[in-house]
């Protein structure tokens, strides 16, 4: 459900602190919201919780069984410095230390996963839309009647954005190894530098990614690279307050993940208690993300549409 551009054009324009203010006010003022939120996030909850607790017994416990092998530095500044006999030297003390009993249970649920996010992202920001466009009607009734068409858009667009995030987290774990494996304190910065450079335009591209996810729900006609290249083109100007919304909604949930495997390597297993916990917190993180990008989405079409009036206006005159 999207406004109309004259409902758009009321409302008032935000920063990142007011994007995050009026998406609080949703769940706060709605006890609804919260309700069908609630029965809807059930699925991801559980798939969640049986996924971290596989990843996370299987890494701390690759973690420890490796914890007394010798780092690879020694070989590499004695054997040819950053040579290839080096990288192998490096590949192959990684492919000790990842197990492959970790890999296999790391990717076991991430495509239920994806779906059971995404099911969630649609019902999140459809319902949110209504609430803050203050409309009567219910998401129950268009999804019901047109469930497929609803569903089909946003998993095209969503498919596109995996790719491309994945693209841009396997550049950024290249760059760790090389500044890892770096012997010079010249090169080893300049990867961090350029780690750090990829590592804001990830943040921000991911922005204009979940952008282009709520374009597809929201609007059916557009999917795809149609969805993220219109997410792109209306989020010029407002990339600061998306890059700011992604970084606190990733830090968010890199920071529960990191927590509960500190909690898991102190107390020598995972614990069921933390995984619940980080579970509940990332789902509640998940659904507040998804609202703020949808105001953001809204904030970013009210910019557009008075910078296009302002522009037809100073052409007439």
């Amino acid at each position: 459900m999207q406004m109309d551009d004259s409902r758009i054009a009321m409302k008032e324009k935000l920063e990142f602190v007011g994007i995050i203010k009026e998406a609080l006010k949703i769940p706060i003022k709605n006890p609804k919201f919260i309700f069908t939120i609630l029965l809807t996030f059930f699925p991801l909850f559980c798939s969640l919780c049986l996924h971290e607790t596989m990843f996370q017994r299987a890494l701390i416990e690759s973690l420890r069984s490796r914890a007394d092998d010798p780092p690879p530095h020694e070989g590499f500044v004695s054997i040819h410095r950053y040579s290839w006999p080096s990288l192998y030297v490096f590949r192959d003390w990684i492919g000790n230390f990842i197990s492959r009993k970790l890999l296999v249970q790391s990717f076991t649920f991430l495509a239920i996963i994806h779906l059971f996010d995404l099911l969630n992202t649609i019902i999140t920001v459809s319902t949110a839309s209504a609430i803050y466009a203050q409309e009567k009607e219910t998401l129950t009734k268009p999804f019901i009647e047109n469930k497929v068409a609803l569903f089909k858009g946003p998993l095209i667009t969503s498919i596109y954005a995996l790719l491309l995030n994945s693209l841009a987290l396997v550049g950024l774990f290249t760059l760790s190894i090389n500044i890892y494996v770096m012997w010079s304190i010249f090169f080893t910065l300049t990867y961090m530098l350029v780690f750090v450079a990829l590592f804001t335009k990830y943040i921000e591209w991911s922005a204009v990614w979940n952008t282009g996810i709520v374009i597809s729900i929201l609007e059916q006609n557009k999917h795809g690279d149609v969805a993220l290249g219109v997410s792109a083109y209306i989020s010029r100007g407002s990339r600061k307050r998306g890059f700011l919304i992604m970084l606190v909604f990733f830090a968010w949930s890199f920071g529960l993940r990191l927590s509960s495997l500190c909690v898991g390597w102190q107390k020598g297993n995972v614990v069921i208690e933390v995984i619940l916990a980080q579970a509940c917190l990332d789902c509640l993180g998940s659904v507040m993300k998804w609202v703020a990008f949808m105001i953001y989405f809204y904030d970013c079409m009210k910019r557009f549409i008075e910078k296009k009036f302002d522009g037809s206006a100073e052409g007439k005159a």
